[in-house]
């Protein structure tokens, strides 16, 4: 999957109160003494430098390098101090122990299939220090199966246009958005097309995985910490080594 062009215009289509979002949840959820911090596919860096600034020390990793140069602008223009590693979440090896990891966005949702999850959690078992926490989100059936097939979003500024479609995906609870980008080069607009594909899976599949690799896990609600119901749109777990 390229992510390239997207980040380009990441910040600009992302909604900026996710972030404080996130980061409130994950600062009730984290012991206050657990501040050494790996943020999985951290992107842009804008939840990074929020934990940083939080008192965090973060280590950010991510697919894209072009995500990563962004980031490091952003700490760099924020007066925070960010390392961050160009790496895949399907391989945690050698890049040290953490205290805490933390995975937003519904980035686990990206992975292929199921033992590509369930890769990444042992992997974060692993690298986490003992009683080492690990929060995640993803999206629910309800919001995988319900909310996206049909969905349409388009912006527009005077850089770029933005079309975002969404559609059932060929595999239960998958999901396939289709981006479309017009980005200006000189006085002209480049067309970029990008397909994104998302899995869920149920709730139960999700804490057996966690099971399996070791952890003790409780699962919220939408930012809140209310259980989910059939109506809930994106599960956070908490995992506890």
């Amino acid at each position: 999957m390229a992510y390239e062009t997207f980040a380009l215009v990441y910040d600009e289509v992302m909604d900026d109160s996710l972030y404080q979002k996130w980061l409130d949840f994950s600062l009730r959820h984290l012991p206050s003494d657990n501040r050494k911090l790996l943020e999985l596919a951290c992107g842009t860096g804008a939840l990074a430098v929020a934990f940083a600034k939080a008192g965090f020390m973060v280590t950010g990793l991510d697919l894209s390098e072009e995500m990563l140069m962004l980031a490091q602008d952003r700490a760099l223009s924020e007066g925070t101090e960010l390392q961050l590693i160009a790496g895949d979440m399907l391989d945690l090896t050698d890049i040290g122990t953490y205290q805490a990891v933390t995975c937003f966005s519904d980035s686990l949702c990206y992975m292929d299939n199921q033992e590509q999850v369930s890769k990444v959690f042992q992997g974060v078992y692993d690298l986490l220090e003992d009683n080492g926490v690990f929060i995640f989100d993803v999206h629910s059936l309800y919001q995988m199966d319900s909310v996206f097939p049909g969905y349409s979003f388009h912006d527009q500024t005077e850089e770029f246009a933005f079309l975002w479609d969404s559609y059932a995906g060929e595999v239960s609870h998958s999901i396939e958005h289709f981006l479309t980008f017009f980005v200006k080069e000189g006085e002209r607009f480049e067309r970029i097309d990008e397909l994104h594909q998302e899995r869920t899976y149920p709730l139960e599949t999700y804490q057996e995985m966690l099971k399996t690799a070791g952890f003790q896990s409780e699962v919220y609600a939408d930012f809140e910490d209310e259980v989910p119901n059939e109506l809930s749109k994106r599960w956070f777990f908490v995992c506890h080594k």
